[in-house]
């Protein structure tokens, strides 16, 4: 029997309550939660699912936005196409393979990949994949019908017949939909909704009645605040309506987008969209860990639940704040995290010296 045990203060259930106590692990399993006698100065969280990249895009990494977003990363000629059409695969492989390496270390096990680049993309992705990260892929132009592929992820709706036969090919093979809409306007939010997707990306444009139908068809909103300021998509707290869309029940998830732009840290995701939308610690952690569902798992720490959870050291923090999580996720980042375990492996552990 493969046996973890960590001890420190960490965020329980739901509600994410803070307990001090001693985890113990069992063949990938949370099998027992007991009050700890000491206080180890670790805080033990949820692991982070990144519900929105393209990783394929560190190949470009911190390219100028010196033109509109639609020349930057619009098919087929957008100059992300253009960088990803020319670069050889051996690069590709391996600079994705970095960026999942840097999402394990700031404790991130799990995303959802919008895969460009047909079947060849989604293989490429898969013999990129490092152990204990789980990637839901999400390809196009046929990648998206691959064994290893989860679903379709469309750049954005026309209502184009390739488009709806695509959609309706996938959910077909019992696969996911998942599509860019409002992100620069409106033109595209309806033609999104008629292709019944299971996730839309972005929402920054949307308006009350989509976040209602929304909610209604219970579509999961994923929101990439960093990357939607960066490009100048948004300079309001206004846009994307996180505020609305969480009052109205919506499922919404946080991602961080093009990585030519914006690097893969959800600890910093989270301190944005909580410094610029004033969502509580707990919303911004639900959200930044409850695309796992994408994934069909969980990273709640609850006694039966899959061990999905990554520790950092406090710093000497904790006996200061008023609000631990709030400290977690804002004062302490990546350069804290010091261990990641993922489905009960240990798959990171930071050596100091």
């Amino acid at each position: 029997m493969n046996t973890i045990q960590i001890t420190g203060t960490a965020f329980l259930g739901t509600d994410f309550s803070p307990e001090n106590v001693e985890l113990t692990i069992n063949n990938g399993i949370i099998a027992d939660i007991s009050p700890a006698r000491e206080n180890s100065g670790k805080l033990i969280l949820p692991a982070f699912f990144n519900a929105h990249t393209h990783i394929g895009d560190t190949v470009g990494m911190d390219t100028p936005i010196d033109r509109p977003l639609k020349e930057l990363v619009a098919p087929p000629d957008g100059l992300k196409h253009v960088i990803l059409r020319e670069t050889p695969k051996d690069t590709l492989i391996s600079a994705m393979r970095h960026s999942m390496e840097f999402m394990v270390k700031g404790g991130t096990t799990g995303f959802a990949e919008f895969r460009e680049g047909g079947k060849e993309g989604v293989e490429a992705l898969t013999k990129a994949r490092i152990p204990g990260i789980t990637p839901v892929i999400l390809g196009r132009d046929g990648g998206e019908l691959t064994g290893e592929a989860a679903g379709l992820g469309l750049s954005n709706a026309h209502r184009l017949d390739a488009e709806i036969e695509a959609a309706a090919a996938a959910k077909k093979a019992g696969k996911l939909v998942a599509v860019h809409a409002g992100e620069g306007g409106i033109k595209d939010i309806e033609p999104a909704f008629e292709l019944e997707p299971d996730v839309i990306i972005h929402a920054v444009n949307f308006r009350p009645q989509d976040i209602r139908r929304a909610a209604d068809e219970d579509i999961a909103i994923v929101l990439c605040p960093r990357s939607n300021w960066l490009l100048g998509v948004t300079d309001s707290a206004k846009k994307p309506p996180v505020r609305e869309l969480l009052d109205a029940g919506c499922r919404v998830y946080l991602g961080t987008d093009n990585v030519m732009f914006v690097s893969p840290d959800m600890a910093a995701e989270c301190a944005f969209l909580m410094t610029a939308y004033k969502t509580t610690a707990e919303e911004t952690l639900s959200m930044a860990s409850g695309g796992f569902s994408l994934a069909g798992t969980s990273s709640l720490i609850e006694k039966g639940k899959p061990a999905n959870l990554y520790v950092m050291d406090d710093a000497g923090l904790l006996s200061l704040s008023r609000k631990p999580l709030t400290t977690a996720l804002t004062r302490l980042g990546r350069g804290h995290v010091c261990q990641v375990i993922a489905h009960g492996e240990d798959i990171y552990s930071k050596k100091y010296e």
